[in-house]
């Protein structure tokens, strides 16, 4: 039976926006729920990057058109965006540890979008997401993205995974699964 939730699917398909919502129809019942999630950033109508949120509403940078790494630091890049990867483990480590640490007969929900290129430069990140994978009591509810080019090796780790539920989001089913989404993450949790 899965234990895990994960939504796949094109880039601007409404992966994050379906998490959202999942989350809070979740915390609106009482579930306890924690986790981050990844956001655009425009300017001028363009986007220039992303940012990572937690869901206790703290922000930093996750990448950034063509900016220069620390000093000091190399450079992950993925296509024009440069991966502060500093700022992303300083939010997502933490919570991902919090989620991780549950005690009590009660299941958390732990948030985790996304698992992506961008976040995959940090190991302790993969480590991280394998530990809350593996934390009894905890309910992941995640996105990963479609296969395309090199397989990402911790996303088909996710996707072969015998506890893991993946739903394909796409612009046609987008609008009707969230009750099936939810459904799913409160049927594991009993």
């Amino acid at each position: 039976m899965a234990r895990h939730v994960f939504l796949t699917g094109p880039p601007g398909v409404g992966k994050t926006t379906l998490i959202q919502k999942a989350s809070e129809v979740l915390k609106s019942s009482g579930v306890p729920v924690d986790g981050f999630y990844t956001e655009e950033v425009r300017q001028g109508g363009k986007r220039i990057g992303f940012d990572v949120v937690t869901l206790s509403g703290l922000r930093g940078v996750l990448s950034r058109i063509g900016s220069e790494p620390p000093p000091g630091k190399r450079e992950c890049r993925v296509g024009q965006y440069v991966v502060d990867l500093t700022s992303f483990e300083h939010l997502a480590l933490p919570v991902l540890r919090n989620a991780g640490s549950s005690s009590g007969p009660e299941h958390r929900v732990c948030i985790i979008d996304e698992i992506g290129k961008m976040e995959l430069f940090s190991q302790p990140f993969i480590q991280a997401v394998r530990q809350t994978l593996a934390t009894p009591g905890t309910v992941v509810l995640g996105t990963i993205p479609i296969p395309k080019g090199k397989p990402l090796a911790l996303v088909e780790e996710i996707r072969n995974r015998n506890d893991v539920q993946v739903f394909s989001v796409t612009k046609e089913n987008r609008n009707h699964l969230l009750p099936d989404i939810v459904t799913c993450v409160q049927s594991v949790r009993k």
